[in-house]
């Protein structure tokens, strides 16, 4: 459920945290810390909160959508599947999708599409698809990407989610998926 500005003041209490302030405190934490796990569950935090529209300003000021960013440059994979979480959830947001879509950020996110995490690859096809724009079309539909996304949208895909985001992507970015060749238009019965 989306807040809305009287939402969060009334959550805040008088004397409570303002939504800026947490959101501070977290990022903070995030830098300071050494404790891998600690780091996995702020930044599991902070994608949450990158899911509602009212945070993105906030999210912006503190530079949040870079810190996801970093995630994806870790070793460690909740880091990672966390962090294209936060900027999946963002990138539905024009401004966000403009910001997370620049040359050397693509990559990182193209990247994810071979993660053994399966919500990774969610993620980075579904971040994708939000940051594919005229502008940026270039940059995503590369040769290799395309293949990946075929792979992903072939009936054998195992995993019924991963196929139909590949197909909406095909459809959105690429234009409709050739029909199967049957075996009457094959010469054979």
């Amino acid at each position: 459920m989306f807040s809305t500005a009287a939402r969060l003041k009334e959550r805040q209490g008088r004397s409570g945290t303002s939504r800026l302030e947490y959101l501070q405190a977290l990022v903070t934490e995030f830098q300071t810390t050494q404790d891998e796990e600690a780091k996995e569950q702020i930044v599991a935090n902070l994608a949450n909160f990158a899911y509602d529209p009212i945070n993105y300003d906030y999210m912006r000021k503190l530079n949040v959508f870079e810190l996801f960013l970093d995630c994806l440059t870790e070793e460690n994979a909740k880091l990672i599947d966390f962090g294209m979480g936060g900027l999946c959830n963002a990138a539905a947001d024009p401004v966000n999708a403009a910001g997370i879509a620049t040359a050397d950020n693509i990559p990182l996110i193209v990247d994810c599409l071979s993660s053994p995490v399966e919500s990774t690859i969610l993620s980075a096809l579904a971040c994708l698809y939000y940051i594919c724009t005229p502008r940026t079309r270039s940059l995503i539909l590369t040769p290799n990407l395309l293949e990946s996304i075929n792979c992903f949208a072939a009936d054998s895909c195992p995993t019924p989610c991963l196929r139909n985001l590949a197909l909406c992507f095909m459809r959105q970015h690429v234009g409709p998926a050739p029909a199967p060749e049957s075996n009457a238009s094959l010469g054979r019965n």
